[in-house]
């Protein structure tokens, strides 16, 4: 029974990370139809919000038990902390309309770091060697994945800054999500933090606003992008982590850095090097190294 259940979590979370890694190259691909980054952030946020209002409906129409109350201090914090959520979709889209997929994927891999510094700050901890060492692997990792090491063809520095301050935003996003309102259900969870998220991508399109918007997003990329980057992922994740546990969990949801790069590799015919397989080998190597053990105890 325990192994089904682990078989299931690993499906969950493979699965929601997988969605997640496809998003990136569909973006690309509502880019060329000449759709802005507003128009795509804000038809996938509120369509997402209204997936997930959906989905809280039910599971509060359907439920055989009483779902926890959310308090006014765990709405307004779900809330707050969900602007992280809007911040990423904004950061990470802008990152793609100046770098390749495959790079700005890489750049939000950065949190395995980010996430180690902000646990040090929080937690005032020294991180260990085991951790020191993973976050070394990924910076190595990073420059040949992201192809730093060739002057002659650096990235758009402004795709740059955009992939990292994704990056610091979804570090948030996840330190967030695991530590506010844990008892109440997923769903209603993510459906408060996409309020906070629809907040920011609401202004960042009035303030980009052109005097224009293309509707037609919502029907061509919205639903799917709702579905696929808002919705699935945090309802799998969520209800995969608890089942595989942290460790397991950790490495499958690393899935969504080649499934992102394949995805730019096949359907953008983007140039991936064999350098760049091998620096996103080694940011592959260094989520495992440092979750490995964990699983060993679980």
């Amino acid at each position: 029974m325990m192994k089904n259940d682990v078989f299931k979590g690993v499906l969950y979370v493979g699965l929601g990370a997988t969605s997640f890694g496809m998003l990136a190259t569909f973006v690309k691909l509502a880019y060329a139809e000449g759709y802005t980054t507003a128009e795509v952030t804000l038809s996938q946020i509120l369509l997402g919000l209204l997936g997930m209002a959906i989905v809280f409906a039910i599971r509060k129409g359907t439920g055989t038990k009483p779902l926890a109350k959310a308090t006014l201090k765990n709405k307004v914090q779900l809330i707050i902390a969900g602007t992280s959520m809007g911040f990423t979709s904004v950061f990470y889209y802008m990152s793609v309309t100046y770098i390749p997929v495959s790079i700005a994927i890489v750049l939000l891999m950065q949190t395995v770091w980010m996430g180690v510094i902000l646990e040090w700050i929080i937690t005032k901890t020294v991180p260990s060697i085991k951790k020191i060492i993973a976050v070394a692997i990924v910076l190595s990792g990073t420059v040949l994945a992201a192809n730093l090491s060739n002057v002659d063809a650096l990235p758009n520095w402004q795709g740059l800054v955009w992939g990292l301050l994704a990056a610091a935003s979804f570090t948030a996003t996840m330190f967030s999500g695991n530590k506010i309102a844990t008892h109440l259900p997923t769903a209603q969870r993510s459906l408060f933090m996409l309020m906070g998220g629809t907040t920011v991508v609401l202004c960042f399109t009035a303030i980009t606003w052109p005097g224009q918007f293309n509707f037609s997003i919502f029907f061509s990329w919205g639903i799917f992008l709702a579905v696929f980057g808002t919705i699935l992922p945090p309802l799998l994740l969520n209800a995969g982590f608890p089942k595989a546990g942290l460790g397991l969990g950790s490495i499958v949801s690393s899935l969504e850095l080649p499934v992102s790069v394949s995805m730019a590799y096949f359907i953008l015919n983007e140039t991936v090097s064999p350098l760049q397989w091998l620096g996103i080998a080694l940011i592959l190597s260094a989520v495992v190294l440092m979750n490995i053990n964990t699983r060993s105890k679980q």
